[in-house]
């Protein structure tokens, strides 16, 4: 049987190394402009691409541009048009387009790279529009910044991060509202308290995230209010800060203006 987009074999092809104090980082522009690997005093921080771990959704730090999570069966409408994104993961579109895609080195030194992508005015996204990253360590931390812009016409847009830690021993995370989620797995609103976990689920959130690992604690900070938490697998922890929920393009969709940018940052502390 085929595998979907999302999680057929995408190699990391060659890598940027960034490093600084502690701090070494692998960039893979070709799969994504992802992270494939954060190390600190040379410990592993990311479940990384191995045989066994080859699906493109499944290893690194990726980018999620033009939108974040899932597209309920990649359908919604924008300006009075009905639009269908291709499903890349079961019947649903996830994730955007970003991550699957090769992107351009703008500059680089040896403790930051900016990167950029021409997104796509075609079947997989039709209203174009350009996407930025950069990635710059500190001693001890690393921080970076995501933005969608709008091209000729206007779109709809989110981003985020989706990073899968190697399994905290625990967390620290008190979010103040939680997206229910439906039959088929996509947050709905009313929102609703917090449930116990285990999660994948997207929450409202407002304070720093803490992941313990031993005596290191990983300190997660950003300007987005929407964290995804998916700590389901039994070997990896994933955490990521969105700019809105799954499904925003029918829950409460943004539109950016032509010519207009959104912009986020997410910072990683590593104590």
């Amino acid at each position: 049987m085929a595998r979907d987009a999302a999680t057929a074999r995408l190699e990391p092809g060659p890598l940027l190394t960034l490093s600084h104090g502690a701090m070494s980082v692998d960039v893979a522009p070709q799969a994504g402009g992802r992270i494939a690997q954060i190390r600190v005093d040379g410990i592993d921080q990311l479940a990384g691409f191995s045989d066994d771990n080859d699906a493109t959704i499944g290893w690194g730090s990726y980018p999620m541009v033009p939108w974040a999570g899932r597209v309920r069966r990649g359908e919604f409408a924008f300006e009075g048009a009905s639009h269908r994104l291709p499903a890349n993961l079961g019947v649903h579109a996830i994730h955007g387009v970003g991550f699957a895609l090769p992107w351009q080195v703008d500059s680089q030194s040896t403790h930051h790279v900016e990167l950029s992508l021409a997104l796509p005015a075609d079947e997989r996204w039709p209203f174009g529009g350009i996407a930025r990253q950069r990635i710059e360590l500190e001693a001890r931390g690393l921080h970076m910044t995501l933005s969608a812009t709008a091209g000729e016409r206007a779109m709809p847009a989110e981003l985020g991060w989706h990073p899968w830690f190697l399994k905290p021993d625990r967390i620290e995370f008190a979010p103040t509202a939680w997206y229910p989620r439906d039959d088929d797995g996509m947050a709905t609103r009313p929102l609703a308290p917090p449930p116990p976990g285990p999660w994948d689920d997207c929450f409202m959130n407002d304070a720093p995230v803490v992941l313990h690992r031993g005596a290191q604690r990983i300190t997660l900070t950003s300007d987005c209010t929407h964290w995804v938490v998916f700590d389901m697998p039994e070997r990896t922890t994933c955490v990521e800060p969105q700019s809105g929920p799954p499904d925003a393009f029918n829950l409460e969709p943004r539109v950016l203006a032509p010519g207009q940018t959104l912009e986020r940052w997410f910072r990683l502390s590593f104590e």
